[in-house]
């Protein structure tokens, strides 16, 4: 999903205060992280998780990896962390993350 700069901002703003959800380590990515990062982005659509692996290349692979196999877009990286978002369709709309239009 496209996302604009506007609706990147607003998302920002609202994973501001967000813990990290999903912790991947030095053993990088398995079925059952895999697992859950399915299961929590489509349950809340915005979450942070933190990669703590080596370096600065392996971290940026691994956020590539899940946010190519997911379908969701990297909304802002700090550091180990990073912001991610997947609008969930079959989510009730009354309960769908709202964000701008543009």
């Amino acid at each position: 999903m496209k996302l604009t700069e506007s609706q990147k901002k607003h998302l920002r703003g609202r994973g501001h205060q967000l813990n990290p959800t999903v912790m991947i380590g030095d053993a990088g990515l398995s079925e059952a992280v895999l697992a859950e990062f399915e299961q929590t982005l489509s349950h809340h659509e915005l979450i942070k998780i933190t990669v703590r692996v080596g370096d600065r290349t392996a971290r940026d692979e691994i956020i590539q990896t899940l946010c190519d196999g997911q379908n969701a877009s990297l909304i802002q990286r700090m550091g180990n962390v990073a912001l991610l978002y997947r609008a969930n369709p079959d989510k009730p709309p009354e309960k769908r993350l709202r964000i701008p239009s543009r």
